[in-house]
Order: structure tokens, then C-alpha cells, then sequence
């Protein structure tokens, strides 16, 4: 391999590498602070730094005895609202304690002045992380699995009772789309870097077009297959990963964020906006859309899913709001990962589908 085009998402991502330098930090006041706060805790800490982070850089720490991994905001110029580690720690924990696919967490350090900005440590989950959507390598028995695996583990989070596990203030419950198409209209004016007519036009459109049943549950945001840890052998999800984006908000946008991938225009590289629109689904072993919403209705109660086209341009808009936000910090200087440049390259063809989508939906 002589160049980057010739690595595989799975090359790019998986693992990890020395920590970059705009990214190291005082390991020595870390693995001070870890020792006086973790019970169990031992020192001679040696930091690598995940090549997968997008947002919050990610560090795995290694020990005599113990790995952990630890998330934090990213130091520099930050957009407003962004990067909020300590809600992902605090939903974490709450999933944990019913049991959810999620990982242990160990502390939350809110004191800056430990390694420059806020971090939280939990457990390091050993198993698969996949990167390609259609699950190279895999027979169409185990993809199926691996498939009807992430359908039931999202529809298990939508059904959870926020309530039961003190997250009442993770969120405001009602107007979950029109509080995230303002949150994404502002936060991607905030990053723009050039004029896409179909982005504007659906800046325009989606606030007006909302379908009006409203629900409330915890949604993580960000839900696909690159963000969860599975069995290094079974079909089993063990830890869902990056809840950076997770509210509490409507099931059926989170839903139909996941399902994105099906409707996914291709564009060349990076990772976590594949697409599985131009494979075989059946020969793959892959459920198809209709089969995949079929399901999840299954387990959460539903009779069908209307209004999927609003849905869709919604996702595309949001999506293509979260990598221009990725694109605003390479142009600031505090993007985690060297892809990221790469990833946002993807606005406008997702900015144009998002569009399409709210023409079938009704938008002139």
C-alpha cells in the first residue's frame, strides 16, 4: 500500500496509534488522578490514542493489569453545545445500570487543570468493531444475525423507561425535530465553509413539515455498526460505543438515522456514511429496508412507519450538519482525526439526497 486511497475503512480505523502531538496531554497528572480515583487503579500508564475518533478524541489506557479508555473533549475553539462528554458519561451509567450494552464507567473529571479539558474513563470492551457495512468476510447466516442483532439492541434502548433510570433532565421531552433542525441549522452555519443551495433550501423546508405524533425515549444519535463493539466470535452486540449525540428525542429519528444506510448515495471514502444501496441484499444475506422497518416495528409495538420521506431528508440534512461540523474544526484547527477532512468532503451529495427525499415528501 503506497498511498492512503489503497487502505480499507477497517485499515484507517481499527486500532490504535501514538497520540498525535496537538492531542497529547500530562499523562503523569492522569495516571496520578486515575490512581487516587479508580479502585484497583495501577500506574506505569502507557497512552495510544484510537484512530476511529471523529469527535471526542479517544485514548486507550494500558496498565500492568487492566486496559481502560478514555474520552474527552478536544482542546481549542469549539462550537457551542458540542463535544459533551459528561453527557455521555452520564447516560452511560444509567444504561448500565439495567443492564444495557454499554460499558462500565469508572469517573468523570470535570477539573481542567488534570490534562487541559474535561474526560471521563471506562472499561475497554475487547471485541469486534466492524467497519463496513456489509460485513466483509462474514457468511449471509452471521450477517442476517449481526443485522436482526443491531435492530433488537436499538429497539431494547427506545423501550427503556428514561424515567426509571433518573434521565428526566437528559433532554426535553416533545419537539424533538424542530429542537435538533435548529440545534443542526445553527451549529452548521457555524462551520460553513462554502454556499449549498439544496442545504439551504432544506433549512427552509424541514421546520414547516414536521409530522405531528410526537414520542420521547432515549436515542443515542448515532447508531450504526462502526459504533458498537461485538463478540470477537458470536453474533452479539456487547457494548454500544459514541453517545456523543444521545438526547432524549423521538425513537422514530434515531430509527431512521440507522436506516439511512440503505438510501446512502456513494461517495468514496472515510467511514460511517457507507452505503447499501447499490449491494445485493438478499444474495448478502442482508435484510432489505421494508424487511429491516418490519422488524423493528415488531419490537416496539408499531403497526408501520409513515412519513419516511421527511424522515430521510431530515437525516440526510442532520447528517450532512454533523460532518460540515467536522469541516468547520478541520478549518479551526481542532479536528481529532486525520479523516476528517476526508469524511466532510461528503456534505454536498448528502445535502443534494436530503433534498430529493423532501421532494418526494411534498417540498417544491
Amino acid at each position: 500500500m503506497n498511498n492512503n486511497e489503497d487502505l480499507t475503512s477497517t485499515d484507517k480505523f481499527t486500532g490504535t496509534m501514538d497520540v498525535q502531538e496537538k492531542l497529547k496531554f500530562p499523562e503523569k497528572e492522569l495516571e496520578e488522578y486515575l490512581s487516587d480515583t479508580i479502585p484497583g487503579f495501577e500506574g506505569n500508564l502507557l497512552v495510544k490514542e484510537f484512530k476511529g475518533g471523529q469527535s471526542n478524541p479517544t485514548y486507550q489506557l494500558i496498565t500492568p493489569k487492566k486496559k481502560y479508555v478514555l474520552r474527552r473533549k478536544p482542546p481549542g475553539k469549539l462550537l457551542p453545545s458540542a463535544h459533551a462528554v459528561d453527557r455521555e458519561y452520564k447516560v452511560i451509567t444509567a444504561l448500565k445500570s439495567v443492564n444495557y450494552a454499554v460499558p462500565e464507567t469508572f469517573c468523570l473529571c470535570e477539573d481542567e487543570s488534570i490534562i487541559g479539558t474535561i474526560f471521563y474513563v471506562m472499561e475497554m470492551v475487547d471485541g469486534r468493531i466492524i467497519w463496513e457495512p456489509t460485513i466483509p468476510d462474514s457468511s449471509p447466516e452471521i450477517r442476517k444475525e449481526i443485522f436482526t442483532a443491531k435492530n433488537k439492541t436499538l429497539a431494547e434502548l427506545h423501550n427503556i423507561d428514561y424515567k426509571k433510570i433518573d434521565l428526566e433532565s437528559f433532554g426535553k421531552p416533545g419537539n424533538y425535530f424542530s429542537r435538533q433542525i435548529s440545534r443542526w441549522t445553527k451549529q452548521y452555519i457555524a462551520s460553513e465553509t462554502e454556499n449549498i443551495k439544496e442545504m439551504q433550501s432544506l433549512i427552509e423546508w424541514l421546520p414547516n413539515n414536521i409530522p405531528g405524533k410526537d414520542e420521547t425515549s432515549i436515542v443515542h444519535g448515532d447508531y450504526r455498526i462502526d459504533n458498537m463493539v461485538l463478540h470477537p466470535k458470536e453474533s452479539k452486540i456487547l457494548a454500544v460505543l459514541d453517545w456523543e449525540l444521545s438526547t432524549l428525542g423521538h425513537p422514530l429519528g434515531d430509527f431512521t438515522y440507522h436506516l439511512m444506510q440503505w438510501f446512502m448515495p456513494e461517495v468514496e471514502g472515510g467511514a460511517g456514511t457507507q452505503s447499501l444501496s447499490n449491494v445485493n441484499c438478499k444474495e448478502l444475506g442482508i435484510p432489505n429496508a421494508e424487511d429491516y422497518i418490519k422488524m423493528y416495528c415488531e419490537q416496539t409495538n408499531r403497526k408501520e412507519i409513515d412519513n419516511i420521506d421527511f424522515y430521510l431528508a431530515y437525516n440526510f440534512f442532520r447528517l450532512a450538519g454533523i460532518l460540515q461540523g467536522i469541516l468547520g474544526r478541520v478549518r479551526d484547527g481542532t479536528a481529532a482525526s486525520e479523516h476528517a477532512q476526508e469524511r466532510s468532503n461528503r456534505v454536498r451529495p448528502l445535502a443534494e439526497a436530503g433534498w430529493i427525499y423532501a421532494q418526494k415528501a411534498g417540498a417544491i
